[in-house]
Protein backbone atom coordinates (compact mmCIF):
# COMPACT_ATOMS: atom_id res chain seq x y z
CA UNK A 1 0.00 0.00 0.00
CA UNK A 2 2.80 2.37 0.92
CA UNK A 3 6.14 1.46 0.35
CA UNK A 4 8.09 4.60 1.78
CA UNK A 5 10.64 2.98 4.15
CA UNK A 6 10.48 4.28 7.52
CA UNK A 7 12.52 3.87 10.49
CA UNK A 8 11.12 2.03 13.62
CA UNK A 9 9.50 3.31 16.51
CA UNK A 10 8.71 2.73 20.00
CA UNK A 11 4.68 2.25 20.22
CA UNK A 12 3.55 5.49 20.98
CA UNK A 13 1.08 5.26 24.02
CA UNK A 14 -2.01 6.02 22.14
CA UNK A 15 -5.15 4.81 21.89
CA UNK A 16 -7.10 5.42 18.91
CA UNK A 17 -10.48 3.54 19.64
CA UNK A 18 -10.73 5.67 22.83
CA UNK A 19 -10.51 8.86 20.44
CA UNK A 20 -13.03 7.85 18.26
CA UNK A 21 -15.45 6.79 20.96
CA UNK A 22 -14.94 10.03 22.88
CA UNK A 23 -15.42 12.20 19.76
CA UNK A 24 -18.70 9.91 19.10
CA UNK A 25 -19.75 10.66 22.19
CA UNK A 26 -19.23 14.54 22.29
CA UNK A 27 -20.81 14.64 18.74
CA UNK A 28 -24.02 12.74 20.78
CA UNK A 29 -24.37 15.35 22.95
CA UNK A 30 -23.77 17.97 20.77
CA UNK A 31 -26.67 16.40 18.47
CA UNK A 32 -28.99 16.01 21.22
CA UNK A 33 -28.61 19.51 22.16
CA UNK A 34 -29.05 20.68 18.76
CA UNK A 35 -31.84 18.73 18.12
CA UNK A 36 -33.48 20.06 21.31
CA UNK A 37 -33.31 23.69 19.39
CA UNK A 38 -34.89 22.23 16.24
CA UNK A 39 -37.59 20.50 18.36
CA UNK A 40 -39.01 24.09 19.33
CA UNK A 41 -38.05 26.16 16.21
CA UNK A 42 -38.80 25.75 12.63
CA UNK A 43 -37.35 27.17 9.52
CA UNK A 44 -38.50 30.57 7.88
CA UNK A 45 -38.92 29.12 4.82
CA UNK A 46 -42.36 27.82 4.69
CA UNK A 47 -42.89 23.92 2.90
CA UNK A 48 -45.20 25.18 0.65
CA UNK A 49 -45.86 23.73 -2.77
CA UNK A 50 -42.32 21.65 -4.54
CA UNK A 51 -40.28 24.80 -5.95
CA UNK A 52 -39.78 26.54 -2.59
CA UNK A 53 -36.38 27.45 -0.79
CA UNK A 54 -37.24 24.43 1.96
CA UNK A 55 -38.19 22.05 -0.75
CA UNK A 56 -34.17 23.29 -2.29
CA UNK A 57 -32.44 23.02 1.16
CA UNK A 58 -33.69 19.54 1.83
CA UNK A 59 -32.72 17.87 -1.44
CA UNK A 60 -29.20 19.72 -1.20
CA UNK A 61 -29.07 18.27 1.72
CA UNK A 62 -30.20 14.85 0.48
CA UNK A 63 -27.41 15.23 -2.07
CA UNK A 64 -24.66 16.10 0.53
CA UNK A 65 -26.08 12.79 2.41
CA UNK A 66 -25.42 10.82 -0.53
CA UNK A 67 -21.73 12.23 -1.53
CA UNK A 68 -21.17 11.79 2.54
CA UNK A 69 -22.20 7.92 2.36
CA UNK A 70 -20.40 7.39 -0.42
CA UNK A 71 -16.85 9.53 -0.05
CA UNK A 72 -16.73 7.45 3.41
CA UNK A 73 -16.93 3.96 2.21
CA UNK A 74 -14.77 4.70 -0.67
CA UNK A 75 -11.87 6.33 1.55
CA UNK A 76 -12.58 3.47 3.52
CA UNK A 77 -10.97 1.03 0.50
CA UNK A 78 -7.77 2.78 1.04
CA UNK A 79 -7.69 3.21 5.13
CA UNK A 80 -9.56 0.32 6.84
CA UNK A 81 -7.64 -1.70 8.87
CA UNK A 82 -4.12 0.34 7.69
CA UNK A 83 -4.37 3.61 10.43
CA UNK A 84 -2.12 2.35 12.82
CA UNK A 85 -0.06 0.08 10.58
CA UNK A 86 1.31 2.27 7.69
CA UNK A 87 1.43 5.84 6.34
CA UNK A 88 -1.34 5.67 3.83
CA UNK A 89 -0.84 8.17 1.23
CA UNK A 90 -2.58 7.53 -1.92
CA UNK A 91 -6.37 7.81 -3.50
CA UNK A 92 -8.33 10.25 -1.37
CA UNK A 93 -5.52 10.32 1.19
CA UNK A 94 -2.62 11.52 -1.74
CA UNK A 95 -5.13 15.22 -1.87
CA UNK A 96 -6.54 14.86 1.90
CA UNK A 97 -4.85 13.91 5.40
CA UNK A 98 -8.50 13.25 6.56
CA UNK A 99 -10.88 12.72 3.75
CA UNK A 100 -12.96 10.37 6.26
CA UNK A 101 -13.53 13.70 8.03
CA UNK A 102 -14.25 15.84 5.41
CA UNK A 103 -17.01 13.32 3.98
CA UNK A 104 -18.31 13.79 7.88
CA UNK A 105 -18.71 17.21 7.47
CA UNK A 106 -20.71 17.08 4.33
CA UNK A 107 -22.50 14.44 5.81
CA UNK A 108 -23.62 16.96 9.26
CA UNK A 109 -24.71 19.86 6.58
CA UNK A 110 -26.41 17.95 4.58
CA UNK A 111 -28.38 16.18 8.00
CA UNK A 112 -29.01 19.75 9.47
CA UNK A 113 -30.29 20.49 5.98
CA UNK A 114 -33.10 18.44 6.09
CA UNK A 115 -34.96 20.65 9.07
CA UNK A 116 -35.07 23.44 5.93
CA UNK A 117 -32.65 25.75 7.15
CA UNK A 118 -29.53 26.76 6.15
CA UNK A 119 -28.01 27.70 9.76
CA UNK A 120 -28.76 24.34 10.60
CA UNK A 121 -26.66 22.72 8.10
CA UNK A 122 -23.88 25.32 8.57
CA UNK A 123 -23.94 24.87 12.27
CA UNK A 124 -23.92 21.41 12.09
CA UNK A 125 -21.05 21.40 9.81
CA UNK A 126 -19.21 23.76 12.12
CA UNK A 127 -20.02 21.77 15.15
CA UNK A 128 -18.76 18.56 13.44
CA UNK A 129 -15.56 20.26 11.91
CA UNK A 130 -14.68 21.65 15.64
CA UNK A 131 -14.81 18.01 17.06
CA UNK A 132 -13.07 16.79 14.48
CA UNK A 133 -10.45 18.99 14.50
CA UNK A 134 -9.74 17.85 18.47
CA UNK A 135 -9.66 14.34 17.46
CA UNK A 136 -7.12 15.13 14.33
CA UNK A 137 -4.70 16.89 16.83
CA UNK A 138 -4.04 13.90 18.61
CA UNK A 139 -4.12 11.34 16.07
CA UNK A 140 -1.43 13.69 14.17
CA UNK A 141 0.88 13.35 17.44
CA UNK A 142 0.58 9.60 17.58
CA UNK A 143 0.67 9.08 13.32
CA UNK A 144 4.22 11.27 14.30
CA UNK A 145 5.80 9.61 17.45
CA UNK A 146 5.10 6.24 15.50
CA UNK A 147 6.11 6.81 11.67
CA UNK A 148 8.32 9.60 12.25
CA UNK A 149 9.85 11.43 9.24
CA UNK A 150 7.69 9.56 6.54
CA UNK A 151 4.46 10.72 8.12
CA UNK A 152 6.14 14.09 8.68
CA UNK A 153 6.68 14.63 5.13
CA UNK A 154 3.60 13.54 4.27
CA UNK A 155 1.82 16.35 6.61
CA UNK A 156 3.93 19.03 5.33
CA UNK A 157 3.10 18.26 1.64
CA UNK A 158 -0.63 17.34 2.30
CA UNK A 159 -3.85 19.42 3.23
CA UNK A 160 -5.29 18.48 6.81
CA UNK A 161 -8.62 18.80 5.39
CA UNK A 162 -9.48 21.06 2.07
CA UNK A 163 -8.48 18.60 -0.74
CA UNK A 164 -5.64 19.57 -3.21
CA UNK A 165 -6.21 17.70 -5.92
CA UNK A 166 -3.08 18.20 -8.19
CA UNK A 167 -1.58 15.89 -5.34
CA UNK A 168 -3.89 13.02 -6.61
CA UNK A 169 -1.72 9.28 -6.58
CA UNK A 170 -2.95 5.82 -6.70
CA UNK A 171 -2.28 2.28 -6.81
CA UNK A 172 -2.93 -0.08 -9.27
CA UNK A 173 -4.17 -3.00 -6.74
CA UNK A 174 -5.77 -3.06 -3.09
CA UNK A 175 -6.14 -5.21 -0.06
CA UNK A 176 -9.53 -4.49 0.65
CA UNK A 177 -11.06 -5.47 3.95
CA UNK A 178 -14.94 -6.05 3.18
CA UNK A 179 -16.25 -6.07 6.91
CA UNK A 180 -14.38 -2.77 7.40
CA UNK A 181 -15.68 -1.31 4.33
CA UNK A 182 -19.25 -2.34 5.59
CA UNK A 183 -19.22 -1.32 8.75
CA UNK A 184 -18.20 2.63 7.83
CA UNK A 185 -21.07 2.04 5.11
CA UNK A 186 -23.39 1.00 7.84
CA UNK A 187 -22.04 4.20 10.18
CA UNK A 188 -22.42 6.88 7.26
CA UNK A 189 -26.02 5.75 6.99
CA UNK A 190 -26.77 7.19 10.12
CA UNK A 191 -27.17 10.78 8.22
CA UNK A 192 -29.82 9.37 6.78
CA UNK A 193 -31.90 8.53 10.45
CA UNK A 194 -32.14 12.89 10.28
CA UNK A 195 -34.61 12.84 7.10
CA UNK A 196 -37.01 11.14 8.99
CA UNK A 197 -36.30 12.54 12.30
CA UNK A 198 -37.14 16.29 10.77
CA UNK A 199 -39.98 15.31 8.80
CA UNK A 200 -41.71 13.77 12.40
CA UNK A 201 -40.91 17.19 13.96
CA UNK A 202 -42.15 19.13 11.18
CA UNK A 203 -45.81 17.34 11.42
CA UNK A 204 -45.70 17.15 14.78
CA UNK A 205 -45.46 21.32 14.56
CA UNK A 206 -48.11 20.95 11.81
CA UNK A 207 -50.51 19.42 14.06
CA UNK A 208 -50.12 21.60 16.97
CA UNK A 209 -48.10 18.53 19.22
CA UNK A 210 -44.91 20.44 19.77
CA UNK A 211 -45.13 24.31 20.03
CA UNK A 212 -42.64 26.25 17.91
CA UNK A 213 -40.84 28.85 20.24
CA UNK A 214 -38.61 30.67 17.31
CA UNK A 215 -37.66 30.66 13.74
CA UNK A 216 -34.80 29.55 12.08
CA UNK A 217 -33.01 31.21 9.25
Amino acid sequence: MNDVPHTPHAAPSFDIAAVQSVRKLVLFVLGAAAFGVLLFGQSIWADEGENNFHEIIELTGFAFILVAIIGRTWCSLYIGGRKKATVVDVGPYSISRNPLYVFSFIGAAGAGAQFGSVSAALAAAVVTVLVFAVVVRKEERFLAEKFGEPYLAYKARVPRFIPKFSLWRNVDMLEIRPHLVVRTFVDACVFLASIPLAEGIEMAQDHGILPILWMVP
